[in-house]
């Protein structure tokens, strides 16, 4: 058959039912369509235009594009592809990139029939596209401005700065992302390379009592079967607890239908999943343990060995038996939360290449030390004889902290002797990666009467699944933010994380918090109406302040911004008709007496090439921009020469991306680096600094452990604070959400917002519309659009107001955003929808009146 591409003609011979997507991508090298999801049809990452059309390329088969024209965003004439670029980074409205290309296609097609749209024919014609980092709404504004440009037949100036902190300087290495250039690890192929796929468990709890590979052996371009026996390292691995196994040996039990009992490494993708189809499993089937509370009694069958309960976090302070005496009011409620899915749009892959005497691996993860020392692990080799190279990822959110695919990438170059790329299908990532915890919640909250808070008691029980991961940490921090952004005198808090044979849950953006917000919100809210008292007021007068006291007893010495937030959405709360509202606090940092800290070095490689060098993962979020900002505020470097990198080969030792805390770690890093790299400059120009390497770091070793006795309580070195408003129109759907977040001090402007758009989308969608239903534990669908992802024309009119209160570890005084923008959004929701119909919501999601 006989096409054009990108206005080249050509001729294909082969598979008509082949998927254009795979044609661009595998036959023609074009991997600026992406694969998020398929053959789903759900992410729109792979749009391309077909006859001017835009079309999904993951289910537009060969034979539609017969005697047709398809471009992609390479075909695109060299002006609109600068409009595009130009304005969707000057806007803000590409972070991990990867939906980008796609969106700008859509764009396009769109602009080429109506050259003026609407903000509303905007949306409605990004449905089919989903974008998790944005929040949309960057991305509205960046294509009104491509149209205006287009139209008006005007070039887009390319955003430039000095790179200055509180400058909105432009993303860094953008550009190229907004048009699919900026690699991926699956756009990525190496001379020589293999592919890996995985075989799952079929079933959620089974013994294991044959792995029968013969046939899959025997099938052509098959290179290699591996099982747990060809692990030459240790099998278990972990980022807190070593209890999850790379493979299932014959004899053990599954515990979740992501479990894996084979690996398949061919000389193609399509070969490796054939074979993968041929391997047989005979197993003893099992009754799962798939409820929380169930997994708890003794007699339900163990999952690990030493019980069901992973961690169990207890905090007691004050007299509750004379707070609850003089208690006036007091709201009690059972609430409880859903399992989500992260839903990044990239989903996982990895390439391990073989060296001398170890590996060399390619990651998306978010945390390139960890996975060396998990994947050394693995293979029985010292750390230094492993390296792994962070490639940006499209997105994270917490979902990919937990080794996937890397460490199988990983045993099977370093037994095959080839390179080999493992990559997981959307279906496959949604089994395997774990997942927000469901959480059911008993909480009790008391106030005076007068109004303030006389304490808080609650019971949480969270669902880990079958793996620890996180979940310690994750009910540690629901139980450590049990009383919110408030003082409360009194506290009796019990989390219980437990195992059952579900997909295990670990990090996911605000990392328990946000579960805990939605029971102590509601609770408050009834607390008002059953004492006649203001909500806005009743927060205000209750919200932490310096001398405040957190639920673990940590008195906050500065930097607190709770009543800052809650002043600038004052006015807007008295005059709104339907209005909830929420507070929020969030941790910066680890803690709990584990040391937070970082390394970074700036080394001049010549008059016109300087590279940062640090240990933390960007996957959209920014850090790379924040090292570079900090840099060049400290020593006025051009930031256009300035490249920005993460690899263990450098040794700057960086821990998980996780807590909020890149911002203040990298940062204070890179200034204390950076100061030395001023003091030299003082006396010498950059030529003549060539070659030097400039070391700096940051530690934070002095925070205190759960129940610590006779020290200063300090569970975190920083917090960030929020107040959210939500807003109904008279038929109880969300007109308008209204965030005031205290940054301590905002870096990027445009980056800040971006950041709590896209987290307002994400909390609003946990809120509404977002699950992940399991049954027997099995998943009910493995479809990304059956997640309830919110879409652009569902997303209402948002306001992000900076509030600057300075935190006093921060760099510049800045703190953590990247979580705190949806800790308060489902409970500003249910508050809101109560004002409407007088109905108290105590489960989510919440579906919003029809």
């Amino acid at each position: 058959m006989q096409f054009t591409l990108n206005g080249r003609p050509h001729i294909y011979h082969g598979d008509p039912e082949l998927s254009l997507l795979s044609y661009l991508r595998e036959h023609e090298g074009i991997t600026s369509p992406k694969n998020g999801c398929a053959p789903q049809a759900a992410c729109g990452a792979c749009t391309v235009h077909l006859n001017g059309k835009a079309v999904l390329s993951c289910v537009t088969t060969m034979k539609r594009v017969a005697d047709g024209a398809v471009v992609t965003t390479e075909g695109l004439s060299e002006f609109r592809q600068q409009v595009y670029a130009h304005a969707f980074v000057a806007k803000g409205a590409v972070q991990c990139g990867f939906c980008t290309p796609g969106i700008v296609m859509r764009a396009d097609a769109l602009i080429n029939k109506n050259p003026a749209p609407s903000r509303q024919q905007i949306e409605q014609a990004l449905t089919p596209n989903l974008c998790r980092c944005t929040g949309y709404k960057k991305v509205v504004e960046a294509i009104e401005d491509a149209a205006e440009a287009i139209r008006e037949d005007r070039s887009v100036p390319r955003p430039t700065g000095d790179g200055r902190v509180g400058t909105s300087h432009p993303k860094y290495d953008s550009f190229a992302a907004v048009l699919g250039q900026r690699p991926f690890i699956d756009d990525m192929r190496i001379e020589g390379m293999a592919y890996g796929a995985l075989k799952f468990s079929d079933h959620p709890r089974a013994r294991v009592l044959k792995i029968d590979t013969h046939a899959a052996e025997q099938l052509d371009g098959v290179l290699r079967v591996l099982t747990a026996a060809d692990v030459p390292g240790e099998r278990v691995v972990g980022l807190i607890r070593q209890d999850w196994p790379l493979m299932i040996a014959e004899g053990e039990t599954t515990r979740y239908i992501g479990d894996v009992l084979a690996e398949i490494v061919a000389g193609s993708e399509e070969i490796a999943r054939q074979a993968v189809e041929l391997i047989r499993v005979e197993y003893e089937v099992l009754e799962p343990v798939t409820d929380a509370h169930e997994a708890m009694q003794p007699a339900t069958p163990a999952i690990h060995e030493g019980g069901n309960i992973l961690s169990r976090t207890v905090i007691q302070r004050g007299d509750l038996a004379q707070a609850q005496a003089r208690t006036a009011f007091a709201s009690h409620g059972i609430y409880q939360t859903q399992r989500i899915e992260h839903g990044f749009m990239e989903p996982e892959a990895a390439i391990a290449t073989p060296v001398e005497g170890g590996v060399e691996v390619l990651s998306q993860g978010q945390g390139v030390y960890d996975d060396r020392q998990q994947i050394a692990r693995i293979l029985g080799l010292p750390e230094k004889q492993v390296r792994v190279i962070l490639v940006p990822n499209g997105g994270g959110f917490g979902g990919k902290e937990d080794l996937t695919v890397q460490g199988h990438a990983a045993l099977m170059a370093y037994l095959t002797g080839a390179p080999v790329k493992v990559r997981l299908t959307r279906a496959e990532s949604i089994t395997m990666h774990p997942k927000r915890h469901p959480m059911w919640m008993d909480y009790t909250v008391g106030c005076d009467a007068e109004g303030q808070l006389t304490f808080v008691k609650a019971r949480f029980v969270g669902d880990t699944g079958a793996y620890a991961s996180v979940g310690m940490k994750v009910l540690e921090r629901s139980a450590g933010h049990a009383t919110g952004a408030y003082h409360v005198p009194a506290v009796d808090v019990d989390a219980v994380a437990v195992y059952t044979n579900n997909i295990p849950c670990g990090a996911m953006r605000g990392f328990g918090v946000n579960q805990a917000a939605f029971g102590l919100e509601s609770c408050i809210d009834e607390l008002c109406e059953q004492g006649g008292f203001d909500r806005w007021q009743f927060r205000y007068d209750n919200a932490l302040d310096v001398g405040g006291v957190t639920a673990t007893g940590q008195v906050i010495e500065a930097g607190a911004g709770a009543k800052a937030t809650l002043l600038a959405v004052k006015d807007a709360f008295a005059a709104a008709k339907y209005a909830g509202l929420a507070c929020g606090l969030k941790n910066t940092g680890i803690g709990n007496g584990i040391p937070d800290a970082a390394w970074a070095s700036v080394t001049i490689v010549a008059p016109d090439h300087v590279i940062i060098d640090h240990g933390w993962t960007e996957m959209g979020q920014g850090v790379h921009t924040v090292a570079l900002q900090t840099l060049c505020t400290e020593t006025d470097i051009d930031p256009e020469i300035v490249e920005v990198r993460v690899d263990t080969a450098t040794g700057q030792v960086g821990g998980m991306t996780t807590a909020s805390r890149a911002t203040s770690l990298v940062g204070n890093a890179v200034m204390d680096a950076a100061k030395k790299v001023q003091q030299d400059l003082e006396k010498h120009d950059l030529a003549e600094l060539v070659g030097r390497v400039y070391h700096g770091s940051w530690v934070v070793d002095w925070t205190t452990k759960p129940g610590a006795q006779g020290e200063q309580v300090v569970t975190h070195y920083s917090y960030s604070y929020a107040a959210q408003l939500v807003l109904l129109d008279d038929k109880g759907q969300v007109a308008k959400i209204v965030a005031a977040h205290d940054a301590g001090k905002i870096f990027n402007p445009t980056l800040f917002a971006g950041q709590i758009e896209g987290a307002l989308h994400m909390g609003l969608g946990y809120a509404i519309s977002e699950e992940l239903p399991m049954e027997n534990g099995r998943l009910k669908s493995t479809k990304l659009r059956a997640t309830g992802i919110l879409r652009a024309k569902e997303m209402p009119e948002v306001e992000v107001i900076g509030v600057e209160v300075p935190d006093p570890y921060g760099p510049y005084g800045a703190k953590g955003v990247g979580e705190i923008g949806l800790v308060p959004t489902a409970a500003a929701v249910a508050n809101a929808l109560y004002q409407f119909d007088g109905v108290r919501r105590h489960r989510l999601p919440m579906r919003l009146p029809k």
